[in-house]
């Protein structure tokens, strides 16, 4: 809980403005305008006005955490909550509450089926649905060599950038064209993304589907002429948060509702703007300002402490904007170790995060990042942060499900568990899920060569459907070498995994067909109970299984996370799949909507790109440190004692997605129409999005941050970043000013 005796003094001027004022409050990151406005929320509630009447409104759900954190120590008068919110969630929201008078206007075939909202995960599995026939029939996108879940996210980002910035989809050829550079022939893939958006959205419009392009276009156009005055009539009070991380959609939005509101604080980050690749508008966040009476700004860091605020400084000078000089030392505030080999600098990382937890530092005041995540550099890193006896855990959203080594396990349990999918399994995956749900350092390990040999005798794999055979059938100087503690642990999932398939008899083999029938007659026979849910399969599967004791996710709290996202994911797509078979009843073609699991399987392994899920920001861990990409650490908005920079010398830190399909930049605002990009576009983007993000790490940081260098990357390639030769100069500058004696 706050107190006012906790607050600065412009923070306690803030909290004791007017209760009906609007104000614009703008500054850096770390000087503590969150806290002010959660004073200021609570300052709000204590003047009298109803909880139900404020209203919250963040870009993504993960900023909002602290206000939920704080909220949850109030004690509120009855009568309602501080609605939290999200533009996306209140279109939603009013668009099914006005569905029946807005369907048609917008353009959906019918009013009487209630609309399907799609997340990101399953309006990729409908872009795959339309796209793919086209890629395998007519030869589209044979220029482009990314994974098919990468393309159909891409694809989709098109028609939300139509949406948020204001353009008419069907200007997404039109627009990215003219910026192209390439080969004239490839220029034709254009053509090819607006031929798919097209289908696409009719495909939507037909079935009352709404992804988030489509849903955001019905809200503004359609819905919200209608429904403005209950919408801005029952929250009178608003809190803007990270506004500059929003869209033009969402602004213009906040700019008609501050008209009404009786009171706001609008909140700007300075120097920010890290979604710009998802439509994020700085300068239209920026025009908030003429909507508020009062505007203020916070200039001094309640974060870094004098050192790390001389650091900051002098790298931004560096990069090439102008700041004011710093009290401190700005070489104590980071330390280094350049080596030659990638893993050398892995593990100086662990010994040196080893190093301040004995020195008393908390676990939840360390974090390792990267600019990219990639699978073998987390692999790594926590296995020799585990060696090290130090627990982590980690969050990268925007990433393939099928990713993760773990879920990865868990697809091929779910398939020997339905052999009805006639999808036999690989053995080197039966291998890999055996080693990873049964190996435990407390009851017995099973490495990947025994995993094999296990997996190799006891899955038949020349039977259709393959069904697991018992421990005790395996040769006996096998089971000897496997172990008996293993296989115990071996049966207990197999068992498992059979009487799974036993209660829903569709998934057993049919009868034999030279079998007598009885004599008589012969009573209607009631079909077998489906299979349950998949996502009631995962769940079970680790709660029953894999996480027990002596299993191999005992205690793994990075596996509960991504199995958490998992259920979900597979909640959700089921949801949305019976929504659409409950829609197409009348279909013609029985085979519209197959089997929603063997669907949601095919979905996860072609890759598609994860929704965000906020469980593992939810879950509070003081006693595990945070490996994580760098962005998605700004994002999470807090701060940290010590930061860990890898790679420091890779070109990661300053390049951009490869995204062949799209271009966050020309489909803008701000871009000129007709305009090529050039490479001087690109590379002042590299600077720009560098000094973005440096700058914000530096001002989450408490302590000190900790560079990493290599000689050659995680790729085994070498280079030189931007980002070290700015920490060059910086060493160089610093020499001249202070020569050895």
């Amino acid at each position: 809980m706050i107190n006012s005796s906790d607050l600065t003094p412009v923070q306690r001027a803030l909290v004791e403005r007017p209760t009906y004022d609007k104000i614009f409050l703008e500054g850096a990151a770390g000087t503590g305008k969150t806290t002010a406005a959660i004073a200021r929320l609570r300052a709000l509630l204590d003047s009298g006005i109803p909880a139900d009447q404020i209203a919250l409104l963040v870009p993504q759900r993960s900023v909002a955490l602290p206000y939920a954190d704080a909220l949850r120590q109030m004690t509120l008068p009855p009568g309602g909550q501080v609605r939290i919110h999200t533009v996306s969630g209140i279109a939603r929201e009013m668009v099914a509450l006005h569905w029946l008078q807005v369907a048609e206007r917008a353009g959906f075939a019918t009013a009487a089926t209630p609309p399907t909202f799609l997340s990101l995960e399953t309006a990729q599995y409908i872009m795959a649905r339309v796209v793919t026939p086209l890629i395998e029939d007519e030869g589209y996108f044979e220029t482009v060599t990314i994974p098919r879940g990468r393309l159909y996210s891409q694809l989709i980002d098109n028609l939300n950038k139509a949406a948020v910035v204001g353009f008419p989809f069907s200007e997404i050829a039109e627009r990215l064209k003219p910026a192209w550079v390439g080969e004239s022939i490839s220029a034709r893939m254009f053509d090819e993304v607006q031929e798919a958006a097209n289908r696409f959205r009719a495909a939507c419009l037909a079935y009352n589907l709404l992804d988030f392009s489509l849903l955001t276009e019905t809200f503004l156009k359609y819905t919200l002429p209608l429904c403005a005055d209950h919408l801005f009539a029952r929250s009178r009070h608003l809190i803007l948060d990270n506004v500059e991380e929003d869209t033009y959609a969402a602004h213009a939005l906040f700019y008609e509702w501050l008209g009404r509101a009786d009171s706001a604080l609008v909140i700007f980050d300075t120097e920010a703007g890290y979604r710009r690749f998802l439509g994020a508008d700085e300068d239209s966040a920026s025009s908030l300002r003429a909507a508020c009476t009062t505007q203020i700004e916070f200039t001094d860091s309640v974060v870094s402490s004098s050192d790390v605020g001389a650091l900051t400084a002098d790298l931004t000078r560096i990069l090439g904007e102008y700041t004011e000089e710093v009290d401190g030392d700005s070489r104590a505030a980071f330390d280094y170790d350049a080596v030659r080999f990638y893993p050398e600098m892995l593990d100086w990382a662990v010994k040196r995060t080893a190093d301040l937890i004995a020195e008393g530092v908390p676990k939840d005041e360390i974090v390792i990042l990267a600019p990219f995540m990639s699978d073998a550099l987390r692999f790594s890193l926590i296995e020799r942060l585990d060696a090290a006896h130090i627990s982590a855990r980690s969050h990268r959203p925007s990433r393939a499900l099928r990713d993760e080594p773990v879920i990865r396990a868990l697809l091929t349990l779910a398939k020997l568990a339905h052999p009805e999918w006639q999808i036999a399994p690989d053995v080197r995956d039966i291998a890999n899920a055996l080693m990873m749900g049964l190996s435990s350092g407390e009851s017995g390990a099973l490495d990947l060569p025994r995993a094999f040999l296990l997996a190799t005798h006891a899955y038949p794999s020349a039977d259709s459907p393959a069904r697991l055979a018992p421990f005790d059938s395996l040769p006996p100087e096998l089971q000897s070498r496997i172990t008996y503690t293993v296989g115990d642990k071996y049966e207990h999932l197999r068992t498992w995994l059979e009487a799974t398939i036993a209660d829903h008899p569709a998934a057993m083999p049919p009868p034999e067909a030279d079998a007598k029938p009885k004599r008589g007659r012969r009573k209607a026979e009631a079909p077998p109970p489906p299979a349950p849910p998949l996502d009631h399969f995962f769940s079970r599967l680790f709660g029953e299984v894999v996480s027990g004791r002596g299993f191999g996710l005992y205690h793994d709290l990075i596996a509960a996370d991504a199995i958490a996202a998992l259920v979900e994911s597979a909640r959700g797509f089921r949801k949305t799949l019976e929504r659409l078979r409950a829609g197409a009843e009348s279909d013609p073609n029985p085979q519209a909507l197959p089997n929603i699991g063997l669907e949601y399987i095919r979905m996860v392994e072609a890759g598609v790109i994860a929704n965000q899920y906020i469980s593992t920001w939810l879950r509070p861990d003081t006693n595990a440190i945070l490996v994580v990409p760098a962005t998605t650490f700004l994002m999470n908005n807090r701060p940290a004692s010590h930061q860990f920079w890898l790679d420091v010398s890779g070109r990661g830190w300053a390049e951009r997605v490869y995204q062949p399909l799209t271009h966050p930049y020309v489909l803008s605002r701000s871009w000129q129409a007709g305009a090529q990009w050039t490479d001087e576009d690109e590379e002042a983007v590299r600077r720009d999005a560098l000094f973005r993000l440096v700058i914000g790490l530096l001002r989450r940081c408490r302590v000190g941050i900790h560079l990493g260098i290599t000689e050659l990357g995680e790729t085994g390639s070498g280079g030189q970043s931007l980002l070290i030769e700015a920490f060059n100069r910086l060493l160089r500058h610093q020499q001249d000013a202070n020569p050895p004696t």
